[in-house]
């Protein structure tokens, strides 16, 4: 399934940063330049699900133990240093909210890209069949 950006796709309100968006604004923005796309996934998320080809990897929590990461600040500065629209992404919608408040507060545009890579589980708990990124039939690929 493959959409297509359109008004209702250009945004939703959000506490603490820019907006949510939806998966197909996101790549819009991206193709455009107008965005950078920073994957907020571990490392082995990122290596074992997949990942989105030319998406910034800059985890908000590493594994083990899900800690904050200690270099996100940082990171994150450089990726969004040049003004452009930060929009995050993570499994499913909720790091990524973390991690575009924590870009807001130091002085950037960040976005949540609604649904993650992922989506939701479904009712058999698969993920990646009702909502996310991968579903969209959006650009990925799995190594």
């Amino acid at each position: 399934m493959t959409t297509t950006p359109n008004a209702a796709d250009a945004g939703q309100p959000a506490q603490g940063y820019a907006g949510d968006i939806s998966p197909a604004m996101a790549w819009a923005w991206v193709q455009a330049g107008e965005a950078v796309m920073v994957d907020v996934r571990t490392d082995a998320e990122r290596e074992w699900v997949g990942f989105v080809p030319g998406a910034q990897p800059l985890a908000w929590k590493q594994w083990p133990g899900m800690a904050v990461n200690k270099d996100f600040d940082a990171g994150i500065q450089a990726l969004g240093g040049d003004g452009r629209k930060l929009v995050l992404l993570c499994r499913s919608g909720v790091r990524s909210i973390a991690a575009a408040q924590r870009a807001t507060e130091l002085g950037l545009t960040a976005y949540n890209i609604l649904e993650g890579f992922e989506g939701n589980p479904d009712a058999q708990a698969h993920r990646g069949q009702t909502g996310g990124w991968k579903c969209h039939g959006l650009p990925w690929r799995q190594n």
